[in-house]
């Protein structure tokens, strides 16, 4: 079937798919009230109007689309609010334990379609706004991406939020509310550029200002000591430099029930704005000052740490971060129980990587110096309230600072750090198992130069769980980079392999496909993920095959007009996508899916007449703005693209771009597009990895290592349904300890030598002679430290088995399907369950509502 007779016959669907089909309802020509009229109390289209004309001030001859956005999503958010208060009020009354995520990172993505999805009005404002002339997926994208989180970690952290809700646990998200997100990547001749993400320059009509909900944080200052009368020490921090931490709170709904949990940022504000003696004195700039350096704390993700200012102002966000949260949980906690004794039977913290870790020193600060207790005590409650979730085998991207540093700015706590450390490892002495060497790899300090603090370390001395997120992974914490730890508590680690959130990335992100699937199976998919199980039966079917197949086609067209509206693209949508979309750092061996495109394109020119599956190969992602080789691989991929896309003779048959600013709302466009998902890092360096587990969940077939979670999706969905090739982590272990030598694959593999040549003598990119010199020489002179040349045979090979494949499109079609299928271990909403289970100690809460508050149809 040609495309063009595709658009035609599919042109119905296209405007009737929604992740709820919509109902049809009567047309209103009131949509727009005056202040006089009678509103209904719980009508959407009410609602709606009241948000346009008195929230807004606008009217039909006036609203813009965003603002028709900001009174959709703020008539949404109103809903929200009763279940948010009932919540609340279930939980006070009953006092269950809850967990506490604290997590630098919340990768939000747009909240409208989701938050619609789940409260079930998606159907409902897709016809609400039909009668004002306007589409709700148009409507959609006036939202901006959330600024909160950068790559996986935050992903994960979103899912996770959505999970609990879902499945009724009692939960706080805390966070902070970044001013600007990590940047905004442009690309200006290949080469990426940071901008401001400014993403609330228009504000962000999901968020409620808590004033009441605000906390002093101390930095600087110095500790004094006293004794009381019964000759106690006692500690107190005086002559601080003090900020203010006000709450910005934004709710969570669950799918189809009535729990709203919240997620709560914190913004740093100056305790003072103004010193009026200054102003008048005629120094205006000294009278701002102090509220300009307070509120740069919450300004920017994760700050350049490449100068020392940066590095502080980064320790300070953290410490920031930290302090106002433990302080909002106990005041939280005080309010239905005075006294903390308890405290841990009734909060758990969980740690989402280091960021948060100084949250351990400063609830024991809390309740050594502000409630009295007695250290082993406070240590006995702290341990059992912190757990602790690693998200890196790097130990370079394992998080230290300074003593030199940390101690002006946090005097008291540095004291705290260092009795936890001497404590612990005089435990670990009398205990008897472990010798010097192994002592000096389990203290809290490091002596590299300068004295330096391990955040790890601390975490999990600290913690009363420790896990990894992918099976593998947690082999290598506790084989490896954290064996010390495990021989003497093995019964603190725990493996929890992370996951993803289908009604997001499948019932939101694809609805084409997931109509397929719910006219099968129904939407129970949504609450229990395995029940995509029953789509096995159907993967041979020739009906479904082509309802599979039309829904994937859709969305391939869909992704190919955003590409020409935005950027001039033309994509063929008849080719094989080949995607690659993440972070970018080396060892994701987005340079190995370069080479191979370059092998492609020396294929193709120096054997035209050879048969070649059509393919566009996309790529999307960002460098942190101090990685110059991953920016440098940024400006090969856009030199490549240059050039092959300009070149005639392989017009239609190979194609390469480069989408800019990758975010959760494009990988949503991305994602359900794709046939192939690349996930070739090295082994043994993924931690576990999600964007594996979105692509599968929505039919794109993978070519991938034995990484992280992919070993384990293997395992579900079955070698033989994906493209598994390279070294082993364990391979890569031997091939290194036995002395790599990659000028031998340089020198022995002909197509692999002319790549690489190509790329150091400057074919793709002429007017900078010598720029790609560095990629070369780190390859095949620097030791190759992530093994791509040892890889690259093999990978070259896994890609010629992918064109086999597709040319055999109902085969290719069937192993889609057993992809989706059987990626029912790898939903968010297992992962929590097991966290609930073996590190939280937390059950389910039900929030019922009377049925005349009930205005969420379920």
């Amino acid at each position: 079937m040609n495309s063009t007779n595709k658009a035609t016959k599919r042109t119905k669907k296209i405007k009737e798919a929604s992740p709820n089909p919509p109902r049809k309802t009567p047309r209103n020509n009131s949509i727009f009230f005056t202040a006089g009229e009678k509103l209904e109390s719980y009508s959407l289209a009410n609602q709606f109007a009241e948000h346009l004309e008195f929230s807004l001030v606008k009217d039909k001859t006036n609203a813009t689309a965003y603002d028709v956005f900001q009174a959709l999503a703020k008539s949404v958010r109103d809903r929200l609010v009763r279940n948010w208060l009932r919540t609340r009020d279930t939980y006070r009354k009953i006092e269950p334990k809850k967990v506490n995520y604290l997590s630098l990172e919340f990768l939000m993505g747009r909240l409208l379609g989701n938050a619609l999805i789940n409260i079930n009005r998606y159907d409902e404002s897709w016809s609400l706004l039909k009668q004002l002339g306007y589409t709700l997926e148009d409507i959609r994208e006036q939202e901006h991406d959330m600024g909160l989180g950068n790559g996986g970690l935050g992903r994960l952290a979103a899912c996770f939020l959505d999970s609990l809700a879902t499945l009724e646990y009692p939960a706080y998200g805390y966070g902070l509310r970044y001013e600007f997100g990590i940047f905004e990547q442009d690309i200006q001749n290949g080469y990426q550029v940071e901008n401001p993400d400014s993403w609330l320059a228009l504000g962000n009509p999901w968020e409620l200002i808590r004033p009441d909900h605000s906390h002093r944080v101390k930095f600087g200052g110095s500790v004094a000591m006293e004794t009381d009368d019964q000759g106690a020490l006692k500690f107190k921090w005086e002559n601080t430099e003090d900020i203010t931490a006000t709450a910005y709170d934004i709710p969570i709904p669950g799918y189809r029930n009535h729990t709203v949990n919240i997620l709560r940022l914190w913004q740093a504000r100056a305790t003072r704005d103004f010193n009026l003696q200054y102003f008048n004195r005629g120094n205006y700039l000294a009278a701002v000052e102090q509220k300009f350096n307070s509120e740069t704390i919450s300004k920017v993700l994760y700050p350049n740490d490449q100068t020392s200012q940066g590095k502080l102002l980064r320790l300070k966000q953290q410490y920031f971060f930290v302090s106002a949260t433990i302080q909002d949980i106990l005041t939280i906690y005080k309010q239905q129980e005075p006294s903390l004794e308890h405290f841990a039977e009734k909060n758990a913290i969980q740690l989402n990587d280091t960021h948060p870790t100084l949250a351990i020193p400063e609830l024991m600060r809390l309740l050594i110096d502000e409630e009295g207790f007695g250290w082993d005590r406070a240590w006995e409650i702290t341990t059992a309230t912190f757990g602790y979730t690693n998200h890196t085998v790097l130990p370079e991207a394992l998080e230290t600072w300074p003593v030199g540093l940390l101690q002006p700015l946090l005097p008291r706590h540095y004291q705290i750090i260092c009795e936890i450390n001497q404590r612990f490892l005089e435990s670990v002495r009398a205990a008897k198992t472990c010798d010097d060497s192994a002592i000096e790899r389990l203290s809290i300090f490091k002596e590299n130069g300068q004295q330096e603090i391990r955040m790890a370390n601390l975490a999990i001395v600290g913690s009363h769980s420790v896990n990894g997120v992918a099976r593998l992974h947690t082999e290598i914490l506790k084989n490896e980079l954290f064996h010390d730890f495990y021989q003497c508590e093995p019964g603190k680690f725990f493996n929890c392999t992370n996951g993803i959130t289908q009604r997001r990335w499948l019932t939101k992100a694809n609805p084409f496909l997931a109509k397929a699937i719910m006219d099968r199976l129904g939407a129970d998919f949504n609450l229990d993920l395995e029940v995509l199980r029953g789509l096995e039966k159907y993967s041979s079917n020739p009906e479904f095959q082509t309802l599979w197949q039309e829904a994937r086609w859709i969305n391939k067209q869909s992704l190919a007009k955003y590409a020409q509206s935005l950027e001039g693209i033309r994509m063929n949508v008849d080719s094989l996508f080949d995607t690659h979309v993440k972070r970018f750092h080396e060892y994701k061996r987005q340079l190995l899916n370069v080479l191979h495109v370059i092998t492609l394109y020396t294929r193709m020119k120096m054997h035209p007449d050879q048969p070649h599956v059509p393919r566009t190969v996309i790529f999307g992602g960002k460098a942190a703005p101090g990685y110059d080789m991953a920016k440098l691989i940024i400006k090969l991929i856009n030199s490549v693209a240059q050039t092959i896309n300009n070149d005639p003779e392989v017009k239609n048959r190979l194609s390469l771009y480069f989408f800019k600013n990758y975010s959760v709302s494009l990988a949503e466009r991305i994602i359900p597009a794709s046939d192939l998902s690349e996930q070739i890092s090295t082994a043994g360096y993924e931690a576990s990895g999600t964007g594996n587990m979105k692509f599968a969940l929505n039919g794109a077939l993978t070519i991938g290592t034995m990484d992280g979670a992919t070993i384990e999706m293997a395992e579900e969905i079955g070698r033989e349904n994906m493209f598994i090739f390279g070294l082993s982590a364990e391979e890569v272990r031997s091939l290194r300890h036995g002395g790599y030598q990659p000028e031998k694959y340089y020198e022995e593999n002909p197509e692999l030598h002319l790549a690489l040549n190509m790329i150091r003598d400057n074919y793709f990119n002429p007017n900078e002679p010598g720029l790609f010199a560095p990629i070369f020489n780190a390859l095949v002179h620097g030791g190759d430290q992530y093994c791509l040349l040892a890889d690259y045979a093999p990978y070259i090979k896994a890609q010629s088995d992918v064109e086999e494949t597709y040319r055999n499109k109902p085969e290719w079609i069937r192993k889609s399907i057993l992809n989706t299928a059987r990626m029912g271990k790898f939903s968010s909403d297992r992962a929590i369950q097991e966290y609930a289970k073996f590190a939280w100690d937390i059950k389910p809460v039900k929030i019922e509502l009377p049925e005349e508050e009930r205005i969420t149809p379920l």
